[in-house]
Order: C-alpha cells, then sequence, then structure tokens
C-alpha cells in the first residue's frame, strides 16, 4: 500500500524479529492514520529536499515492541514514530535529518539524536506536539539515557 510517493506500508511495518518470531505487525486504522499523517507531515517533504530516507525502524505493535525489549511507552506502538537514516554518496548523514527538521518549522513531537548520530527517531502526534529535541546516550552502566538538548532554539 502506498503511503505517499516515495513511502510503502512494506518499509515502515517491517521487521526481521517479527518474521523471526512468526509475529503478524499490521497497523490498525487508527494507526495507519498516524502513519499517514508522519509520512504526509514530516517524511515526504525531507524526501522530497534531502532524498532517499531509510526507515530502520517504524510501526511496531505491542506484541513486537515487547520482543525487542521497547519501551512500553513508545510512539512506536501508535504510529506515530519512525527512526530513519540518511545515507548520502555512501556515507551516513543522519545530522542532515536532523537539522533539516529543526531548519524546517515543521510540526514534531519528539527528536532524539540516537547514539551520537547513528540514527535519528522522529515522532508526530495529531495535535500537542511538544518539539522536544533529546539525546540517547549510554550511562556508566551501559543503560539507556536521554538528555534534552538544550542549545537548540526552534521557532
Amino acid at each position: 500500500m502506498r503511503l505517499s510517493k516515495n513511502f510503502v506500508l512494506s518499509e515502515i511495518t517491517r521487521s526481521n524479529t517479527a518474521k523471526r518470531l512468526g509475529i503478524s505487525n499490521e497497523p490498525t486504522k487508527k494507526h495507519m492514520e498516524s502513519l499517514q499523517r508522519i509520512i504526509t507531515n514530516l517524511i515526504q517533504p525531507m524526501r522530497d529536499e534531502l532524498g532517499p530516507i531509510r526507515i530502520s525502524s517504524g510501526y511496531r505493535n505491542p506484541e513486537l515492541n515487547r520482543a525487542i525489549g521497547g519501551s512500553s511507552k513508545s510512539q512506536h506502538c501508535k504510529g506515530e514514530a519512525l527512526d530513519l537514516q540518511f545515507w548520502k554518496n555512501g556515507q551516513m548523514c543522519n545530522k542532515e535529518i536532523y537539522d533539516w527538521i529543526l531548519d524546517s518549522g515543521l510540526e514534531f513531537d519528539q527528536m532524539i539524536n540516537e547514539f551520537d548520530f547513528a540514527w535519528i527517531h522522529i515522532s508526530l502526534r495529531k495535535d500537542k506536539n511538544r518539539k522536544s529535541v533529546l539525546e540517547a546516550f549510554k550511562d556508566k552502566d551501559g543503560d539507556t539515557r536521554y538528555k534534552y538538548v538544550d542549545d537548540i532554539i526552534i521557532l
């Protein structure tokens, strides 16, 4: 099913873990509305401007989310979040996604620079978007932690 000029549902729902464990990862109608919203309002405009964007993690139903050890509050389970990567000339350029989102003025809920730009997590809710910008890192015990990026000004 095509969601936009350049994105199809199968790339947002694909999961090697789901395939390996026999988990059906089909979104509900409500989740489809959320996925359509983020693709239409954020990801397709980004693709139009930057070029091909890889969705490394998209929709995850609760069973799949548990199987991968995801947060029980994950916006991926609501169809509101995607993890993205951007490659240009054989180089990963995820900071370009990050900068583009900040410069675009487009609405978003959360953007997370995951582990020094290994990927970018972006989410969009139907309303009450927070425009939160965070950074994920490992603490001294190897646990994932998040901190707000204080030096970001979003107009």
